[in-house]
Order: structure tokens, then sequence, then C-alpha cells
């Protein structure tokens, strides 16, 4: 199976998880970059509305088309209780394109399951395995063993 580790972070911590992730599955993966400016304390609370209402926003060109591989992978942060808007655009604009999906998420403290959920609503397909992790074991390097753990199910899958 050829899967596709697609990815937004903010901060770091999401896009840390997603690139040890490609590597422990030794497959491709494609950072989402979103063309709104969302760094620093406005970058944060504008993020969060924007998600709180569900909206779209533009990326940058998409190197990887998902139609090519058997399994994409999903990496967002949680932000207001939902997923980045980065994250829901690459979902709305490629979710045709998807065979099949796995998610996962890193948060400070929030509920997953309530996002995994939507993100299976999102994409019309039930996950073959989620992984949820706190940014703040990310930081400080305990979430390797939780990663491997999620990596060993998804090989499981393929």
């Amino acid at each position: 199976m050829n899967p596709l580790v697609v990815f937004y972070s903010r901060t770091g911590a999401t896009k840390r998880v997603g690139e040890t992730l490609a590597e422990m599955l030794d497959c491709d993966s494609e950072e989402l970059l979103d063309t709104k400016k969302r760094s620093g304390p406005l970058g944060f609370l504008l993020a969060g509305k924007d998600a709180t209402a569900k909206k779209l926003t533009k990326l940058t060109d998409i190197k990887r088309d998902p139609a090519l591989y058997d399994l994409i992978i999903l990496g967002t942060p949680i932000w207001a209780g939902t997923l980045s808007s980065a994250t829901r655009t690459y979902i709305a604009n490629n979710k045709s394109k998807f065979k099949r999906v796995a998610f996962f998420c890193t948060h400070g403290g929030g509920e997953s399951q309530q996002l995994f959920a939507e993100m299976e609503s999102l994409c019309e397909r039930s996950p073959v395995s989620s992984f949820a992790i706190k940014g703040e074991e990310v930081k400080n390097g305990a979430h390797q063993d939780k990663l491997r753990q999620f990596a060993d199910e998804l090989q499981v899958q393929m």
C-alpha cells in the first residue's frame, strides 16, 4: 500500500508528528501551507475564529496528487474544538480522490473524538485508525512510543 501523510501545523507540533510518521512509514508527505498569516497572538485568535466559523482558506499549491495514494493520513491541530481551516480546505478540495483515510491530531487537552467524527463526516469515509497527542508531549519528545504504535496500526492496515 502507498500512504501519504498530509498535515497542517501552525506552531510546529503537528509538523513534527507528521514528518516523524512519514519517516516511520517510509512514505511521502505533504505539508499544507496556508496563505493567510496565522503566526503570533493575532494569528492564533484569527485561526480559532476561522475554525469555529468552519471557514475555508487559500492554500499554496499542493505538490502531491492524493488520487495516486491508497491511504491518506490527515493531520491537524485542534483549534476551538475543530480542525484547522487548512485541513478543512484540503479535505473539501480532494475528498473525492481519497481511497482510504486515517487521522491524527495534536491538541492542548481538547477532545479528539469530536474532531475525528467531524473529519470522518467531511471525508465521507471512516478512518482505518486515528491518533491524538498533546502538543506538550510532542515538545518534550514523549510522543515517540505512542506514534510508533499508531504507525504499527497503520502498517497492519496496509
